[in-house]
C-alpha cells in the first residue's frame, strides 16, 4: 500500500513568495474561532448581507430550464457581453463593442489577467495607498514592482496630481486603484481624475486600472469614470462587476471594457486559466446589467444608514482618526494612538497587533490596514445588520479602553 506523504514538500519560489489575503485569512480565523464556541462578530469581510434579487434569480433559473449549460465563449457569452457595453454606456458614458469585454470569475480575475497581460518583469506599477490586498501581490506575482502613494486620513485618503506626477518615470507601466475605494471608501472626484489624466497622457505607453466594482455604492452621486475623461478611453481598463451592488457576491462574476488589443490579451489569459466563466451566472448577469440601477436604491440607502451610525459610534472612541467615507461599506481608522499601550500581557506595536487583541479579547475581527499599505489603520467593514454593527462597536470601545 503507498503511504501517504505527511511531511510537506517544498512549494514553488513564487507561491512561497505571495502573502495569503489577509481579509480572507481573518474570515478563515474568525470562522475557526466561531465553530470552538467563540461568540465572534465579524466586520472583516466585503459581502452585503442581502441576498441576490428576485428577478436576477429568475434569470438564472430560466437560463437552467433554457438548456444554457454548455461551455461558453472564453471572453463570455455575446448577448452577455452586449449587455454590459450598453451599462457602460449608459452608466458611465463610455462606448465600448462587445469584443472589448471580457466576463471573468470575479473582478479579481479581470485585475489579475489585465495585469499578466501588461505587466513584465521590473516593470513599476502605481498604485495609492491604502489599496485592496490583492493589487501588490499580483503585481509581485509577474515580478513588476509595486510603487504606493501614501495618502493619509487627513486628506481623505486620496492623492493629489501633482504625487502622481512626481512617482512616474521611465520604468512605470501602469497605475491601478479603485473609487470608490477598498478599504477607504473614497471617492475621486471628476476633476481630480481630469487631473490625473492630464499628467498620464504626458507619458506613452502609460494605463490605469480603474476599478469600479462599487460603483453603485456612492453616497455623494454618480462614481466619476476616467476612461471617459478625453484621451483616456486608449489607456483605461475599467474594471466592474455585480458582485457588490447586486449582492451576487457568490456568482463570482466581473468584466472588464478595454482596447480591444488588451482585451484580446486577457482573452488569450483567461483561455489557459479557467475558460469562460460560469454560464448560468453570466445570464443573471445580464439580467442586472440590464436592469435600471434605481432597483437597488433601497440597498444603497441602507448602507447609507450605517455608514452614518458607524460613524457616529466611532467617532465617540477617543484616539480613533477617520474620514467619513463617500461610498463603498468600509471604515479605515487610523488606531495609530493605541500603540505602545498594554492590557497585561498584551502590547500593541502595530495595527496587526491590535486586530489580534480584538479578536481574542472583544471576539471582533476587523483587518489590519499593512495589508492594504497603512500599518497605521483597520478597516471595519459594516455591510452587516445595524445591531451587529452596534454590537461589535460596543465591544471595540470596551477593548480599546482597556488598553493604557
Amino acid at each position: 500500500m503507498q503511504q501517504t506523504q505527511t511531511k510537506p514538500g517544498n512549494v514553488s519560489q513564487l507561491l512561497s513568495q505571495l502573502n495569503e489575503s489577509a481579509t480572507l485569512a481573518m474570515a478563515r480565523l474568525s470562522r475557526e474561532l466561531a465553530q470552538q464556541g467563540h461568540p465572534i462578530v465579524s466586520l472583516s469581510l466585503g459581502e452585503p448581507d442581502f441576498n441576490t434579487p428576485e428577478f436576477i434569480k429568475d434569470a438564472a433559473k430560466k437560463a437552467l430550464d433554457d438548456n444554457i449549460t454548455h461551455y461558453p465563449p472564453v471572453n463570455g457569452i455575446v448577448e452577455v457581453r452586449k449587455a454590459i457595453a450598453e451599462k457602460f454606456q449608459r452608466d458611465n458614458g463610455l462606448t465600448y463593442t462587445a469584443d472589448q469585454i471580457v466576463i471573468s470569475t470575479g473582478a479579481k480575475q479581470a485585475i489579475a489577467n489585465t495585469i499578466y497581460a501588461l505587466v513584465n518583469p521590473g516593470d513599476e506599477v502605481i498604485m495609492p495607498s491604502p489599496f485592496w490586498v490583492s493589487y501588490a501581490e499580483m503585481v509581485r506575482l509577474v515580478g513588476g514592482i509595486p510603487v504606493m502613494l501614501p495618502a493619509t486620513v487627513e486628506h481623505d485618503f486620496k492623492i493629489t496630481a501633482a504625487q502622481l506626477e512626481q512617482a512616474i518615470n521611465t520604468k512605470t507601466k501602469l497605475i491601478i486603484y479603485s473609487s470608490p475605494c477598498n478599504p477607504t471608501g473614497s471617492v475621486y472626484s471628476r476633476e481630480e481624475l481630469a487631473a490625473f489624466a492630464e499628467v498620464i497622457l504626458r507619458k506613452e505607453e502609460l494605463y490605469v486600472i480603474s476599478d469600479e466594482i462599487y460603483e453603485h455604492i456612492n453616497f455623494s452621486g454618480k462614481t466619476a469614470s476616467i476612461a471617459a475623461i478625453p484621451g483616456m478611453m486608449d489607456r483605461t481598463i475599467t474594471v466592474n462587476g455585480v458582485s457588490k451592488a447586486f449582492a451576487m457576491t457568490g456568482w463570482r462574476i466581473g468584466f472588464i471594457g478595454a482596447p480591444k488589443w488588451i482585451a484580446d490579451a486577457c482573452n488569450k489569459m483567461q483561455g489557459q486559466i479557467t475558460s469562460g466563466a460560469n454560464s448560468i451566472a453570466q445570464m443573471a448577469t445580464k439580467a442586472a446589467m440590464e436592469a435600471d440601477p434605481e432597483v437597488i436604491a433601497p440597498m444603497i440607502e441602507t448602507f447609507r444608514k450605517r455608514r452614518d451610525l458607524v460613524y457616529t459610534l466611532l467617532s465617540e472612541i477617543p484616539g480613533l482618526k477617520l474620514n467619513k467615507p463617500e461610498g463603498a461599506f468600509y471604515f479605515f481608522p487610523d488606531v495609530s494612538s493605541y500603540f505602545g499601550k498594554r492590557n497585561g500581557d498584551d502590547v500593541i506595536h502595530n495595527a496587526t497587533d491590535l486586530s489580534m487583541y480584538l479578536l481574542k479579547t472583544e471576539h471582533v475581527a476587523v483587518v489590519t490596514g499593512d495589508a492594504f499599505g497603512d500599518a497605521d489603520c483597520i478597516r471595519i467593514s459594516y455591510a452587516t445588520a445595524e445591531e451587529t454593527l452596534k454590537e461589535a462597536l460596543k465591544r471595540i470601545a470596551r477593548g480599546l479602553a482597556t488598553l493604557k
